[in-house]
């Protein structure tokens, strides 16, 4: 499957719209979306068919010491098929050059699928936010990755620092 990786423009908001509706039982408003899309110090990149559909997407904004991921979904219809990695690691380029900051993110305790492709890419548990998510009040496992480039063989971490 051939997907391609861009920048995120307010043209795609209602594919944007479509997709978190169908991912979150508490969806973004699509001026918080239009807002991060603005944002100088945010990366907004969505995975595209080569006809043009988005198939998922990508929104981290930058602050002092982290990079933080603040949304990420993929099309139902579309998932475990190595989308959100694809976005990841699209990130991991795009952003290799900072040194300086890691990548943070919270992730449902109970959303295990997601919790073993982030350790695949380099993610750690850090701690839990309590009660962090409003639907349901569950807690929100804090998850951390190192700056520098991680690739993955295997289903194994590996440094390429070393």
């Amino acid at each position: 499957m051939s997907i391609d990786v861009r920048r995120l423009t307010l043209g795609d908001l209602d594919a944007i719209e479509a997709i978190e509706r169908a991912s979150y039982p508490t969806p973004w408003s699509r001026s918080m979306f239009a807002g991060e899309l603005a944002k100088p110090s945010s990366i907004s990149l969505g995975a595209f068919e080569p006809e043009g559909e988005l198939l998922g997407y990508l929104i981290i904004s930058r602050y002092v010491d982290a990079w933080h991921v603040m949304n990420i979904a993929v099309a139902p219809s579309r998932r475990r098929q190595g989308i959100a990695a694809t976005l990841l690691a699209s990130l991991f380029d795009t952003t290799g050059d900072d040194e300086s900051r890691g990548y943070t993110l919270e992730v449902r305790v109970s959303n295990t699928a997601a919790i073993q492709l982030y350790e695949r890419l380099g993610f750690r548990p850090r701690g839990v936010r309590r009660g962090y998510y409003t639907d349901n009040r569950e807690d929100a496992l804090i998850m951390w990755r190192d700056p520098g480039p991680v690739s993955v063989r295997a289903g194994k971490r590996s440094d390429d620092r070393s």
